[in-house]
């Protein structure tokens, strides 16, 4: 039953990634990434938009019922971001203003609703 669910998060990730690439290339975006790793991080999108290169995390949900999608990225996660991204720059020798945005797709009755936070949040000084 739990191989089930974990199927079912992982298509739902899927679809919801997906929307987001096309909602992304609408708007005139230049995807670069997909689900780029490094270590145990991982970039759902990397994408270029004019001179901005834009960090991109998905949160797909099937209901509301404990919160709008984007929630979902706490402190952990945003600064999980913010290590690859680090490394991501790092390693491509990129030379761009970095941006974070969220992608919250919810689908409910059918139907997908997109909500794109551009610069959702901002890397923590330390």
């Amino acid at each position: 039953m739990r191989q089930k669910k974990e199927n079912n998060s992982k298509a739902t990730g899927n679809d919801g990634e997906a929307i987001a690439r096309q909602h992304l290339q609408g708007m005139g975006y230049t995807i670069l990434e997909t689900n780029w790793r490094f270590k145990r991080y991982e970039v759902d999108i990397i994408a270029k938009s004019g001179q901005v290169l834009v960090f991109v995390e998905v949160k797909t949900r099937k209901s509301d019922t404990f919160g709008e999608p984007e929630l979902f990225v706490d402190r952990q996660k945003q600064n999980f971001l913010v290590a690859a991204a680090q490394q991501y720059i790092m390693q491509h020798n990129i030379d761009l203003e970095a941006r974070f945005d969220i992608i919250a797709v919810l689908q409910l009755n059918n139907t997908n609703t997109v909500k794109h936070l551009e610069a959702a949040f901002y890397p923590q000084a330390k």
